[in-house]
């Protein structure tokens, strides 16, 4: 891994010019400014504060973005990683979120040596899907009580808003007014000017002028400090036995979320860039930064899409945009902090609303509503609501046992037609040969021999029961398991019993495996095994 690493780094830097370096430090400026207010937001969204997001995002991208499996992945706290952050923030406590991101980094490190990214691929994209919609659902929620100046409990967004019927909802107007005019601002903001200076970006800086202008009486972003080193940060002695099994389940959380979000940030920007990512580096990557950034008080950290977007289309080269990313934020901190510290709250909740909104990939979503596919909507829809209802790693558990259940049940589904053998659709005049098979039937088998229908398949024995000869075509079967070998051989069995003539035709190559294995091919006898049913009744090349 390392030799592909030092190899990936000589490709990027081979030639490397000064003008190649100033597209970098362009590129990384940008997406600082769309960072910002991203980072800040994420920050105070998860329930942690402002100043844990902006540290976030400086030190993942400097150490992830260093390490990174590909040259334009830009890392740092996310809309997704702060929504499963805000129950996890309300039951440990920091000290709890801070023990569970660093064993999240040592579980992304391990599941980058061990390949297990490759895993994720097996995620059907319906449950993705559904599993952002859900955790766009999620921020927009927790947003409510910044955006109106409210106030709730609960530490999950469903009983938060539920909360609502006993506390009331007395809606700051002043607060309500300054984050709608971030919605609105950000969405007429005309795209062709969002290259040169981001909405988001631009937004806050007017929502803070009106509020300070104004003096509006609505929370701000407060302190912001002058340190990468924040005073609330990871306490080794606070990490015992007792409170690491609690842990565990948060972490793993994490760590799923970490791996979906980033490998599919890259696999998305390796086809913008035309460069494909080393998964197995960036999940490295990606568990070395999250080791770090307990120990500086930053939150869990991901690859973001929306900035690794950003940094592509403003002409990033190499990982140094990443590093001149970081150092911009670096800047900010420094240079802009009491400034950044006078943010309206509901102007950050107005831009999470936008962000929230735009996660949704309405492509997928219209794809598979307006062509009715009715199993893909099902995954969609149940994994959304598990995501709201319940945690991550409990979400896409149900969201994939949904798409499993669909997948046997539609394999259920296997199609057994019968027909008289009609002699006149054969080629032969032969007299004898007619009359031997007078009372034959073909049984045509199309789909899967599984568990799930063997019932069907017992039923064999039923609808040959007046026929002599039962030919049975299997050029259809796309898959046999044990059970469903085990159905095949007991009807098999129970016809030979009974003096019936069996032929097997057409049987594909994996389930001709299956019955040797099985040992109905031994019970039915080789000559007995035809390449299809015309050369069956001929008698001709069977193979044997």
């Amino acid at each position: 891994m390392i030799k592909n690493y030092v190899s990936q780094l000589k490709s990027e830097f081979q030639n490397y010019t000064g003008a190649d370096c100033m597209k970098d430090l362009m590129a990384g400026l940008t997406v600082a400014a769309v960072a910002l207010p991203l980072a800040l937001a994420f920050g105070v969204s998860s329930g942690s504060t402002a100043a844990a997001g902006l540290v976030t995002a400086i030190i993942a991208g400097l150490v992830i973005g260093a390490l990174s499996g590909g040259y334009y992945q830009i890392s740092g706290p996310t809309g997704a990683m702060a929504a499963i952050l805000i129950s996890i923030i309300a039951r440990y406590g920091m000290q709890g979120v801070f023990t569970a991101t660093l064993i999240a980094g040592i579980l992304l490190v391990l599941c980058g040596i061990f390949h297990i990214g490759r895993l994720t691929s097996f995620i059907p994209a319906p449950v993705i899907t559904g599993f952002t919609s859900g955790i766009a659902v999620i921020i927009a929620l927790g947003q409510i009580d910044n955006f109106f100046g409210v106030t709730s409990e609960g530490s999950s967004a469903v009983v938060k808003l539920l909360s609502y019927g006993h506390l009331g909802f007395p809606v700051n107007i002043q607060a309500a007014g300054l984050g709608l005019f971030v919605v609105l601002f950000m969405v007429f903001f005309p795209k062709k000017w969002n290259a040169v200076v981001p909405a988001s970006f631009l937004s806050i800086i007017l929502a803070t002028i009106l509020s300070v202008c104004l003096k509006l009486d609505i929370q701000t972003v407060g302190a912001i400090p002058k340190t990468l080193f924040l005073d609330t940060r990871l306490d080794l002695a606070a990490i015992t036995p007792a409170n690491l099994s609690g842990l565990i389940g948060p972490a793993v959380s994490i760590a799923m979320l970490g791996m979906i979000e980033s490998l599919l940030c890259g696999a998305s920007a390796g086809k913008m860039a035309n460069v494909r990512l080393n998964s197995d580096q960036e999940l490295v990557a990606q568990g070395i930064g999250n080791i770090i950034l307990p120990f500086f008080g930053g939150i869990p950290a991901t690859a973001a899409i929306a900035r690794t977007s950003v940094a592509l289309k403003s002409g990033a080269r190499t990982r140094l945009t990443g590093i001149f990313h970081a150092l911009g934020l670096l800047a900010f901190m420094f240079i802009l902090g009491p400034v950044m510290a006078k943010i309206p709250l509901s102007a950050l909740a107005g831009v999470l609303m936008v962000t929230a909104f735009r996660m949704n990939d309405w492509q997928e979503i219209k794809y598979i509503f307006s062509h009715h596919f009715k199993g893909a909507a099902a995954k969609y829809i149940i994994t959304m609501a598990a995501t709201i209802v319940f945690d991550l790693t409990t979400a896409i558990l149900i969201g994939v046992v949904t798409a499993l259940v669909l997948l046997v049940s539609r394999l259920a589904n296997i199609e057994i037609n019968y027909e008289k053998v009609d002699m006149d659709r054969v080629r032969s005049t032969d007299a004898a040969l007619a009359k031997e098979y007078d009372n034959a039937v073909v049984a045509y088998l199309t789909g899967a021999v599984i568990f799930a229908n063997t019932q069907a398949i017992e039923e064999i024995e039923a609808c040959t029961k007046d026929f002599d000869t039962v030919l049975l075509s299997m050029r259809g079967v796309s898959y046999m398991d044990i059970s469903g070998a085990i159905a095949f051989m007991h009807v098999l069995s129970d016809l030979q019993a009974k003096g019936k003539r069996i032929l097997l035709c057409g049987v594909p190559g994996s389930t001709m495996a299956m019955l040797k294995r099985s040992d109905i091919y031994d019970m039915i006898g080789e000559e007995n095994f035809y390449w299809s049913v015309e050369k069956a009744i001929l008698h001709r090349e069977g193979l044997h």
